[in-house]
């Protein structure tokens, strides 16, 4: 079900955040579906969505057992049943989850649209899970998964990897100590939809084809559709092509928001934005625009830790983040379109073309390429304020990878960074962005903002915005 890019989520992960820190952690203990001790105190864990990103997200398990396999396209997921020639076969998750009892846990990697079906239907049958971001299509969708995963009690994960990594708990500790003194604008871009190292990464700014072609013999395509609304097959949605489009993905900003926003998330310790912008390029009610800027707002933070953080677990004062926030400005551009070069910034520096800017008062934080270490990490600037942040010590508890969190905390570890309490409330925010660049509201839009009511979920200053925070499903699909 899901597909492959010219560049992997894990090139982008290494071009914006540091590679894994490699302290390991012990689980409090062997336990599988339930409270039951599994076989070899090994999990049986099923994929769904194993042709693309997939693929690799199953092959991240040594320690345990892949016991079944889903996908709707035989031929894009050979590789897959090729590697785990024991798995049961599926294409109907739905089958696959009701008939196949001894799964104890499902790694979801279909495209964006079907993300919060399979969830559901995992979490309802007590089954752990690990989701692709964005976690779901729609605000609402974002909603209700973190609700189900504490009603049936079962371990969560989305699958934003640099979470997991140093970096991501660097950039909080030296914010948490001020390194850069209070912060109130941030610059996220990213080169996608187009401009990408091997040329355009999937198309936007384009209409529905109107030719139609055969189905591939190996592709069960209404299983593909799924509750999006029935269209003809082409070849412009699949593989992989399918993110650009409306009914099926969350363009660049859904693409990469949930791994970009992520560490700027916990590190200003950011929850739900106060008001939502957006201008783009031409946008249809078919594709996402070429590119697009989105800005958010957020109010002033007290000096509380984010509860939801886990990395602020077990620390006290300034290493848990105990430190009051001014309201900030958060711009996201895509296609690539940058921010300004900083003053701050030496010359031979380079913006890359996926990047983070974080503007404080005594300075700018960005990510930074070392030739001493071959890889990125958070650089603060300018140079006379670095060796002051250098002091600053590590305080957060490291850990080995998104996939071993997951897999750990099934068996009684701790809870995962990026567990849906937290992964929800993330994808909501980014997603609240592509409700702001629907074409349906561009004029209405020329001249407010959308204001976001917290308490209750909806747009304060829009009732037809808020007719975009929920999808209609075919007939026959319900969540």
């Amino acid at each position: 079900m899901n597909t492959t890019r010219p560049l992997s989520r894990r090139t982008f992960l290494q071009t914006s955040v540091a590679g894994y820190a490699t302290l390991q952690f012990l689980p409090g203990g062997i336990l599988g579906l339930n409270g039951q001790t599994s076989a070899n105190g090994r999990l049986n864990l099923a994929g769904v969505g194993i042709g693309g990103q997939g693929a690799g997200d199953i092959s991240q398990f040594p320690n345990d057992n892949i016991v079944a396999l889903c996908d709707v396209d035989d031929s894009y997921a050979a590789k897959s049943f090729q590697k785990f020639p024991e798995a049961r076969r599926w294409r109907d998750y739905r089958q696959m989850l009701d008939e196949q009892k001894d799964i104890d846990g499902v790694i979801i990697a279909t495209p964006d649209h079907l993300h919060a079906f399979v969830a559901m239907h995992a979490m309802r049958l007590g089954k752990h899970v690990y989701c692709e971001k964005p976690l779901t299509h729609s605000v609402w969708e974002a909603q209700q998964l973190p609700q189900a995963a504490r009603r049936f009690k079962v371990v969560t994960q989305m699958g934003n990897q640099g979470q997991a990594t140093d970096a991501t708990r660097r950039l909080c500790e030296l914010i948490w100590h001020e390194a850069i003194g209070p912060v109130r604008e941030v610059n996220v871009w990213t080169d996608r939809p187009s401009n990408g190292l091997f040329g355009e990464y999937w198309p936007q700014g384009v209409e529905r084809p109107k030719e139609t072609t055969e189905v591939p013999d190996t592709l069960a395509w209404d299983l593909w559709l799924g509750p999006a609304p029935a269209r003809p097959y082409h070849s412009a949605y699949v593989p992989f092509r399918w993110r650009g489009w409306w009914d099926f993905g969350t363009g660049a900003l859904g693409d990469i928001g949930c791994h970009a926003f992520d560490p700027v998330f916990r590190a200003l310790k950011l929850g739900d934005p106060v008001s939502v912008e957006a201008s783009s390029t031409r946008v249809n009610t078919e594709t996402f625009p070429l590119s697009s800027q989105v800005t958010f707002h957020f109010a002033a933070r007290d000096g509380s830790p984010d509860p939801r953080n886990e990395f602020a677990r077990g620390l006290s004062g300034a290493d848990a983040g105990a430190v009051a926030m001014p309201a900030l400005k958060l711009v996201w551009t895509d296609g690539g379109i940058r921010p300004p070069r900083p003053s701050e910034l030496p010359d031979g520096v380079e913006l890359g073309a996926s990047g983070h800017l974080l503007r404080g008062e005594r300075g700018i934080i960005v990510p930074v390429k070392t030739a001493e270490r071959g890889r990125i990490e958070w650089r603060v600037f300018p140079e006379e304020r670095r060796k002051e942040a250098d002091a600053i010590p590590n305080s957060i508890r490291r850990t080995t990878n998104a996939y071993q969190e997951w897999s750990d905390a099934c068996k009684g570890g701790p809870k995962p960074g990026s567990n849906f309490d937290w992964a929800g409330p993330l994808t909501e925010t980014v997603l609240l962005g592509n409700v702001a660049l629907r074409r349906e509201l561009r004029e209405e839009l020329t001249g407010k903002k959308l204001l976001w009511d917290s308490a209750n979920r909806r747009f304060a200053n829009s009732d037809k915005a808020n007719g975009f925070l929920r999808r209609e499903y075919r007939a026959g699909w319900t969540l």
